[in-house]
């Protein structure tokens, strides 16, 4: 214990926390939030743009929408052709990427910082003039519709998750998945594209950040010169459903070829700010924190049940999301005791709370992680993404003062007050063998 407190002393000495860095906040005219961190430890940049729009913003019949959309991006304005863009950032030894999620869509380049302009040339342009040629979308459509082939149809984990969390959510749309239904991809016309591209893609639903060998009061001054004369959407609505109590257990059973059985337990909980968000964070932390958490201990090392095992809160999202438990049974053994031996380390958390000794292990990992993270300054760029996609980028100072207050009550408050019966849905997948 003592060696792990002088990691965590060395951590705060070593990194300066970005926690306390000077972020500079500026916002445009014309509605765009505009973020910037210096930190000249290397004469690199990183230029990040995040649209608040994800599948959470889609409709029934649409799905996969936004995550389309991102892979259009890339091919092309009027101005700069298909995948310009990419191949100019690696011309410069940098590197550019997307990714979309429930909540928000992030695009993303990292450049010697004397390039960085590089990105408002390009960002500043696609944002208002993204071409959307018919037959590119149709191409792409198909790109990402063997991607979900891959990625989902043809992985029977993933194909669990995708069953357990259309189960989970009745009404809300995280219901259905970032890439889309199938049939939802199979019926997206480029007009359907280009809609959706003119409803979210605009300044007043974006948030600029950037970090790294920068001058913010010389960069602001360029991003206005690129972006301030771009026109906001004011004619752009969200309506998001709420999500009812579930009020019993919901059971969902996969039969796919695969190895061995896989079982996941989703259970509804808060997201962050809420005040049992950090519990449940540290709880996920003391069942799944490595080969020294609860889970691992038990079913892996001693019972021999499982070959894996976790545990995950998964608390950054706009709307109240899940907590999930999961473990692939080991050869021979048989899924329902595996159940049983999950739900009944929570039993253990709801009947004596975690120790004092776990509890604090489990919030120096979880702060060890975010501060050294930190050091990145892509990661410094990112955490701001999170928590201003969540309403404000000072919420992330709100994070870590809420783990630190974290007790073993607070633990096994939430585990008695989530963790019910009623309030889980369970997949299972039965693993089939491969045809002759």
């Amino acid at each position: 214990m003592l060696r792990f407190t002088l990691l965590i002393i060395s951590v705060f000495l070593l990194f300066p926390s970005f926690l306390f860095a000077d972020v500079k906040e500026y916002t445009l005219k014309n509605g765009l939030k505009v973020l910037m961190v210096e930190d000249h430890k290397s004469p690199l940049a990183v230029f990040q743009i995040w649209y608040r729009v994800g599948s959470r913003d889609e409709v029934a019949g649409r799905t996969g929408m936004s995550h389309l959309l991102e892979h259009m991006m890339f091919k092309g304005t009027s101005k700069y052709g298909s995948k310009v863009l990419s191949k100019t950032v690696q011309r410069y030894g940098g590197v550019d990427n997307a990714f979309t999620t429930k909540d928000y869509t992030t695009y993303y380049q990292i450049l010697p910082s004397d390039k960085i302009e590089l990105s408002l040339d390009f960002e500043s342009d696609r944002m208002q003039n993204l071409l959307l040629d018919e037959k590119e979308t149709l191409s792409e459509r198909s790109v990402v519709m063997e991607e979900r082939r891959l990625r989902y149809e043809d992985d029977p984990q993933n194909s669990l998750y995708e069953e357990v969390l259309a189960a989970a959510f009745k009404v809300h749309p995280y219901h259905w998945p970032v890439i889309g239904w199938m049939s939802d991809l199979a019926n997206i016309q480029r007009d359907d594209l280009y809609n959706h591209y003119r409803t979210y893609y605009s300044p007043d639903n974006a948030v600029i950040i950037v970090s790294g060998d920068i001058n913010p009061e010389e960069l602001i001054k360029k991003i206005k010169a690129f972006f301030e004369d771009i026109k906001p959407v004011s004619s752009r609505r969200s309506l998001v459903t709420s999500e009812p109590p579930q009020r019993g257990e919901r059971r969902v059973y996969l039969k796919k070829e695969a190895e061995l059985p896989y079982i996941l337990v989703a259970y509804h909980t808060p997201s962050f700010p809420d005040d049992d968000s950090y519990a449940l964070e540290v709880l996920a932390m003391v069942l799944s924190g490595g080969k020294s958490g609860r889970f691992y201990k038990s079913l892996v090392y001693e019972k021999k049940l499982a070959l894996g095992v976790f545990a995950e809160y998964s608390g950054l999202h706009k709307d109240p999301y899940l907590f999930f438990l999961g473990a692939t049974a080991a050869q021979g053994k048989d899924i329902t005791e595996v159940e049983k031996a999950l739900y009944a380390e929570v039993e253990n958390i709801k009947k004596q709370p975690p120790s004092e000794f776990e509890i604090k292990k489990a919030k120096n990992q979880i702060e060890a992680s975010f501060i050294m993270g930190q050091d990145s300054i892509f990661y410094q760029a990112e955490v701001l993404g999170w928590f201003e996609m969540l309403g404000d980028w000072r919420l992330k100072d709100k994070y870590l003062e809420g783990i630190r207050q974290v007790t073993p009550e607070d633990v096994q408050k939430v585990a008695k007050k989530y963790f019910t019966e009623e309030n889980r849905t369970v997949g299972i997948l039965i693993p089939l063998k491969e045809k002759e």
